[in-house]
């Protein structure tokens, strides 16, 4: 998740970094162990921050506040950790004390982490439900829940961020001289354990569920901090004399080499440009790949293995290159257009092509500059290698935040990559003009200006996903861009590209079904996911106060598109529409209702849906049921049983009382839940207990000709149950840990016909694995 941040803090050396003369007694210690060590590391460091991420969003709400919480702390704490670390081995590197021991000090402290980030989780979760009685979107939530998040990752994420300038500490005692391009050296090997930490840990998730996989990594770096540790026993203490020797030499040398404040503003630059583009990737390539997980990981191993190809191609090289050419830099900010132009609608190429080709040439470039820039900067010194990698680590951390909540809502996905590339158009251009030492050749000045022409013209015929719509209404937040699309019934709702709901009865029958079959008068309802307003409008037709949960801002705001009575029944007292995560606002103590309708944005495998399908979302829903309400989610039909069988177990081990029925369409199920028994009613009764105005909406959209006949369309074809669960016996209830429905690569590759369905994937199908869904 961390890219360009979490690359750079854990790598290994290739064969032009293997050092040919070591002049203390750890001349044992080949280079090869630190390439393996950092290989390591650095996958663990990936697969800790995906898991971090996803206890935090359990524990404190799948809110974009909470992510750049838990994203900015992990980059922080590995900034923090660079930075003193830096500042502990200049003060010991004239010292006989093996540095190599810190470093495996280091591993044993992030293997500890591992275990103790999730319990810290769920305890600062505790205390904020026992402090507070505001709604989690208030900005008081915020303030503690950020203070707990950081308070949490920053001191285990240092541990992470000094393992660089230890182990080019550890590798200057037993080096000297031959050490000014160590963390090129590293970097390289941190790439690639972040590679394989980007795909590997996919399967471990399948296979083990997130805690297991955490004891994975944590003995990974167990093995990694004993490894270390024997290598200083056979190596022995290094000389102080010529440590101190050593010492001055590359001292000399680093103040020498990096007299120029310029590449620390090169190295914010790079941070913030890499990671504020990949926001703004994540927007671009979800109409093409899809919501899945495995699409996340795609354009993150995309990224990295280009960043790994440029840092190869880079130790390659005999000498540093220059950062002084003006057309390296312009060059470096033309790539960052180019994915906009491999995101065209218009282009009928596969998914993965447009990510590869949109990509990956920027993370080479990238792979190239970043570790030239601090191997010219440190030159093997890991106290200003600590300093610069902390720099490169405020422009990540900087470079997100003004990406998602500055420049995408204001001026969309073009024009925030343009501005993100503009300074470095600027830069090389001055660089060219101001460089009198070694001018450009004319002829690369005349195409570095016919290159800039050529982005520039295609850049301007290039169109977004959203122009292909007509007519259509946009809305960009902080968290999506949203259309509004169609006509008539055929109106659609897309989020980042991804149809999320159309005008259907069975939206409206989701509100009815539960209330009609409530064995007292309801008061007070709860939907989850407010979609184009349905459901709430629906709710609001019996009279009764109806909350409305939803994640993405911009969706309420384009109700009135499908609504055109939106803006006059959606007002209070009655109708409440909260921006938040449904799961989150579920556990506030003191709201209790009478029924609580779920319907998760499709597709079922999409990131992060498994949270309002757990058994733990269930176990919190039903704490705030009043005795005799009903939970009510509709859950769509076919594809993989699995998914289908695990919902449905966790619903039966959570509810005492569970009654299942087809769609008004006659596809999906609704799941009525509860810890009571549901009566049993006719369609006639059901339909008599219909107020007026809601006897009207049930009927606004059919198929039935009244209301009986609409609810004995559904209660006609009641079904128990186990006819669900028998599907496949030995699937357990979907929870937390074992988020089935989202991690289901292993268990698709038994399914026949695998090769096509991974080709639609390839292709860019936007829902290759997903259940049968409206479109």
């Amino acid at each position: 998740m961390t890219r360009t941040t979490t690359a750079v803090s854990t790598a290994l050396p290739n064969q032009q970094g293997e050092i040919k003369s070591f002049p203390s007694p750890a001349a044992t210690i080949g280079m090869k162990w630190f390439f393996a060590m950092f290989v390591a590391s650095g996958f663990c460091s990936i697969l800790y921050e995906v898991i971090w991420l996803r206890s935090a969003m359990a524990q404190f709400g799948v809110t974009s506040a909470i992510v750049s919480l838990v994203l900015s702390s992990f980059m922080i704490g590995l900034g923090l950790g660079s930075y003193v670390s830096g500042w502990i081995a200049r003060r010991q590197s004239a010292s006989r004390y093996p540095m190599l021991r810190l470093y495996a000090l280091t591993e044993l402290l992030i293997g500890i982490s591992a275990l103790t980030v999730p319990l810290e989780f769920h305890g600062g979760r505790e205390i904020l439900l026992r402090a507070r009685e505001m709604s989690f979107s208030s900005f008081a939530y915020y303030v503690p829940a950020g203070f707990w998040i950081a308070l949490t990752l920053v001191p285990w994420c240092a541990c992470m961020g000094s393992t660089f300038p230890f182990a080019m500490a550890a590798i200057r005692q037993y080096a000297g001289q031959h050490t000014e391009r160590s963390f090129s050296y590293l970097y390289l090997a941190n790439v690639l354990g972040a590679v394989t930490g980007a795909v590997i840990p996919l399967a471990l998730i399948e296979l083990l569920g997130f805690q297991r996989t955490l004891l994975v990594g944590a003995g990974l770096n167990g093995l990694l901090a004993i490894c270390a540790f024997c290598l200083t026993l056979v190596a022995g203490h290094p000389d102080a004399a010529k440590a101190a020797k050593n010492e001055r030499v590359v001292a000399g040398m680093a103040a020498a080499a990096t007299g120029d404040r310029k590449l620390l503003w090169l190295l914010f630059g790079t941070g913030l440009t890499s990671m504020g583009a990949e926001v703004v990737w994540s927007r671009l390539y979800t109409p093409s790949l899809g919501t899945f997980v495995y699409a996340f990981a795609a354009i993150l191993a995309i990224y990295l293995v280009g960043t790994y190809s440029g840092s190869w191609l880079y130790r390659r090289r005999q000498q540093a290159g220059s950062i002084d050419n003006g057309a390296l830099w312009i060059v470096f900010g033309i790539l960052v257009l180019v994915a906009f132009l491999t995101a065209d609608p218009r282009l009928h190429v596969p998914g993965l092509v447009r990510v590869i080709v949109g990509i990956m040439p920027f993370a080479a470039l990238a792979g190239v500059v970043t570790p030239m820039i601090l191997d010219r900067y440190s030159a093997g010194d890991p106290d200003r290698a600590g300093t610069g990698y902390a720099v490169n680590i405020l422009g990540c951390v900087l470079g997100p935040l003004i990406a998602g909540f500055v420049l995408l809502p204001a001026i969309g996905e073009k024009l925030s990559l343009c501005i993100l590339a503009l300074p470095w158009l600027i830069f090389g251009l001055s660089s060219m003009f101001m460089a009198t030492a070694t001018p450009q050749p004319r002829r690369t000045t005349a195409m570095v200006y016919v290159l800039i022409v050529i982005s520039a013209v295609l850049l301007f015929q290039a169109k977004g996903y959203e122009e292909q719509f007509l007519p259509r209404r946009v809305l960009r937040d902080s968290t999506a861009t949203v259309v509004a699309t169609g006509t008539g019934m055929e109106k659609r709702l897309l989020v980042n590209g991804v149809g999320m709901t159309t005008l259907t009865p069975i939206t409206k029958m989701m509100a009815h079904l539960p209330l009609a079959f409530l064995d007292h008068p309801p008061q007070k309802a709860l939907v989850i996911c407010f979609g184009m307003g349905t459901s709430e409008m629906a709710m609001l037709s019996w009279g009764i106060q109806a909350t409305a949960v939803e994640l993405v801002p911009s969706v309420p705001r384009i109700v009135t598109f499908f609504q055109p009575r939106a803006a006059e029944v959606l007002k209070p007292p009655l109708a409440h529409v909260v921006v938040d995560d449904g799961r989150s606002y579920l556990e506030r103590p003191s709201e209790m209702y009478d029924v609580i309708i779920i319907d998760p944005p499709p597709p079922v495998e999409a990131a992060g849906s498994s949270l309002l399908y757990s058994k733990e979302f269930y176990a919190t829903a039903r704490q705030h049921l009043r005795p005799g309400g009903i939970l009510a989610q509709w859950f769509p039909g076919g594809g993989d049983p699995a998914i289908t069988v695990s919902v449905a177990r966790a619903i039966q081990e959570s509810f005492p009382y569970v009654r299942t029925f087809p769609s008004v369409e006659g596809w999906g199920t609704h799941f009525l839940a509860s810890m009571t028994p549901i009566p049993q009613r006719s369609a006639e009764e059901m339909a008599k207990r219909l107020p007026p105005e809601a006897a009207r909406n049930l009927m606004e959209w059919g198929p039935a000709s009244t209301p009986t006949e609409q609810f004995d369309r559904v209660l006609s074809h009641e079904f128990p149950l186990t006819n669900i669960l028998q599907q496949d016996p030995a699937v357990p209830a979907l929870t937390d840990d074992r988020p089935l429905n989202e991690y289901f690569l292993l268990r698709r590759l038994h399914e026949p016909k695998f090769e096509r369905k991974i080709w639609d994937f390839v292709r860019g199908n936007k829902n290759p694995f997903a259940l049968a869904l409206p479109n």
